[in-house]
């Protein structure tokens, strides 16, 4: 963050283990220099570049990145492989899939990242996760985010404190590891 922007990027790793959990820190590193030194429509098209150049054996993931105004609350949010994030929208009590299209980091070069715009209201929330939260062997993806978004949903009443944790504690699996990540736009103070 610069103090007026946040950049969020959610990122699933390949493959299993220490040398998952060794690239997976390696990257950590990596992105959050990437995320601070290039604009938000570059940072994707240079990590998928940094991951080709890496030429691992298991060297792809998947990524979501959130470009977010802090002031205004709008956003730009991008996808590489990854599930769609999930919008609540307050007013209406409803929510909406964040579909983009974009390819797995790490398998092909030049490959280009659709951008989804919008604007984050008064206690809207935005969900990003990973895959091993919503699919399971007994579910599918579609049917796991339709979940996420209604257990998140009942969450809205009375609050979001702590609903990254309740969501992971309530959806996640012993067959897949689990991110979650939740943005909420509070009241102004």
């Amino acid at each position: 963050t610069d103090g007026s922007t946040l950049d969020l990027i959610v990122v699933d790793v390949s493959g299993k283990g220490v040398e998952a959990g060794s690239r997976s820190l390696l990257l950590s590193g990596a992105f959050g220099g990437l995320a601070s030194a290039v604009s938000p429509e570059r940072f994707l098209p240079d990590a998928n570049g940094y991951l080709l150049r890496q030429d691992w054996l298991e060297g792809f993931a998947t990524a979501v990145h959130l470009h977010l105004d802090l002031r205004t609350g709008d956003f730009e949010l991008r996808k590489a492989g990854h599930p769609p994030s999930v919008w609540l929208h307050a007013g209406s009590g409803r929510w909406s899939v964040l579909n983009s299209d974009g390819p797995v980091l790490g398998l092909i070069p030049d490959a280009t990242f659709e951008v989804v715009r919008g604007r984050l209201l008064t206690d809207d929330a935005l969900v990003m996760y990973t895959d091993g939260l919503v699919e399971t062997p007994a579910r599918d993806i579609g049917s796991g985010i339709d979940k996420l978004a209604g257990r998140a949903q009942l969450l809205f009443p009375s609050g979001y404190k702590r609903a990254a944790r309740i969501l992971i504690d309530q959806l996640s699996s012993r067959n897949d590891d689990g991110a979650l990540v939740l943005v909420h736009r509070r009241s102004p103070v």
